[in-house]
């Protein structure tokens, strides 16, 4: 698709096609049975000051659209050397993985009906009394997305993915009601199939929850996180700091982020990329730029932040690809695609065995992060000289980030993938966080 841009001003058109669908039920009700088809675009016009930007869901109508937006910017002969304007790589690719048989476009209503039920007949147990509350849900996304640029960028790429969850609401002891389950991730709709243990796995442990847990005793413990939780950390707590929007007006950031320093125990490295098949998976950026693999901490020593254009610009580093926007009717900004804490050397039995009195924090609800960082457990464990023994009611873990990172003594070899949805400004995006078992010195309970 060929536009005519401006003269002397910067110029980049993002169109997407866009369908989603659903299908979702709470105990016999059907509450969703639903699809939306959605094609637009959003077009950028820069002139060294100022962004000007318009929206349409007619493509024939670009062409307009630039024109008009071209009346409002003042052209500027040395557009191409705005620092900014600079970081636009040029890039040409086509590239498209989904649009085979595969192709989650070619679900029908049937398809998603069937795997919900499916899964309900499988996973639901009627003797278990305490499950008082079933859902579940199917989900998919497929999007095709283009951008082209006055610099010369031409770039077609797609995605999708789709996930299958079941929640269960508990009846647990002192009439305290619980939730438990599990959300299914995958590419395409064969993924999901026959994954049934998994989601049993999780209904039964939640139950088992509900019914012995004991509250702990708040203090601070030696504690075991999961690679679920140890992923959660690292995308909170670090990965979201690394991001260099957050620091262009921050200087006392900018001071405590200096590349070469020592944030972490030597065993901790930390990564962001976008080519592996992951959830965050992102060959190109909403920019045009290819994203690269940034190591945030390697050994220890700190060695790199995540920027689009613009922080690249203030900052005097190099874009790495990770400017995305949750659609086209958003602009894009700093986001993390693929974040995980790399693999270590201990078996996670052993760092479990090296604990004699500790807990082990099994899952999460919601994970923040900035100096300090909060998780919001599910289900803990205490230790006793090393073995896990009953499930421990924790309201919430709390620690210092940096001093957590240094607090890592033992990292497993166990490295898991967790699929995810990030939230920032307004915009949600799919992620990928990742990690393996940890153990660290002292972390705060309540």
């Amino acid at each position: 698709m060929k536009f005519k841009f401006p003269e002397n001003l910067y110029c980049d058109v993002r169109i997407e096609d866009n369908k989603t669908a659903c299908y979702a039920m709470q105990n016999d009700e059907v509450l969703a049975n639903n699809e939306v088809c959605i094609k637009g675009a959003m077009i950028r016009i820069f002139d060294g000051k100022l962004w000007y930007t318009a929206e349409t869901n007619d493509i024939d109508k670009i062409q307009n659209k630039i024109n008009e937006l071209a009346k409002l910017a003042a052209p500027d002969p040395k557009i191409l050397e705005n620092p900014i304007v600079k970081n636009f790589s040029i890039n040409k690719a086509n590239i498209l993985k989904f649009q085979g048989k595969n192709n989650l476009r070619n679900l029908t209503l049937q398809d998603r009906e069937s795997i919900v039920k499916n899964y309900r007949k499988k996973c639901m147990d009627k003797s278990i009394k305490e499950i008082k509350v079933t859902n579940a849900n199917f989900w998919y996304t497929s999007t095709i997305k283009e951008l082209y640029t006055s610099k010369g960028t031409e770039i077609i790429q797609d995605y999708q993915r789709c996930a299958l969850g079941m929640w269960f609401q508990i009846a647990g002891k002192d009439n305290v009601t619980y939730g438990g389950g599990e959300r299914l991730w995958a590419f395409d709709f064969k993924g999901l199939k026959g994954r049934e243990q998994e989601i049993i796995e999780k209904r039964d442990r939640a139950v088992d929850f509900a019914l012995n847990n004991v509250a702990v005793e708040p203090g601070d413990y030696v504690c075991v996180l999961s690679p679920s939780v140890t992923s959660v950390f690292t995308h909170e707590s670090f990965g979201h700091k690394s991001e260099a929007d957050f620091m262009l007006n921050d200087k006392t950031l900018r001071d405590e982020w200096t590349m070469g320093k020592q944030v972490a125990n030597p065993k901790v490295s930390i990564v962001d990329e976008g080519d592996s098949m992951l959830h965050g998976y992102c060959p190109y950026d909403d920019e045009g730029n290819k994203k690269k693999e940034v190591w945030l901490i390697k050994d220890g020593i700190l060695s790199g932040r995540l920027h689009d254009a613009k922080s690249a610009a203030i900052l005097g580093e190099e874009p790495t690809g990770n400017a995305r926007a949750q659609d086209y009717n958003n602009s894009p900004m700093v986001r993390m695609t693929n974040t995980y804490m790399k693999a270590g050397t201990d078996k996670p039995e052993d760092i479990i065995r090296g604990v004699k009195d500790g807990i082990y924090v099994y899952d999460w609800n919601y994970g923040t992060g900035n100096s300090t960082f909060t998780i919001q457990p599910q289900k803990c464990y205490r230790i006793r000289d090393g073995k896990l023994c009953e499930p421990l009611r924790v309201n919430v873990v709390t620690g210092n980030v940096f001093q957590t990172l240094f607090d890592i003594d033992a990292v497993g070899d166990d490295l898991q993938f967790f699929s995810g949805t990030c939230g920032k400004n307004g915009q949600s995006l799919p992620t990928t966080t990742g990690g393996p078992t940890i153990r660290v010195k002292k972390l705060t309970i309540n």
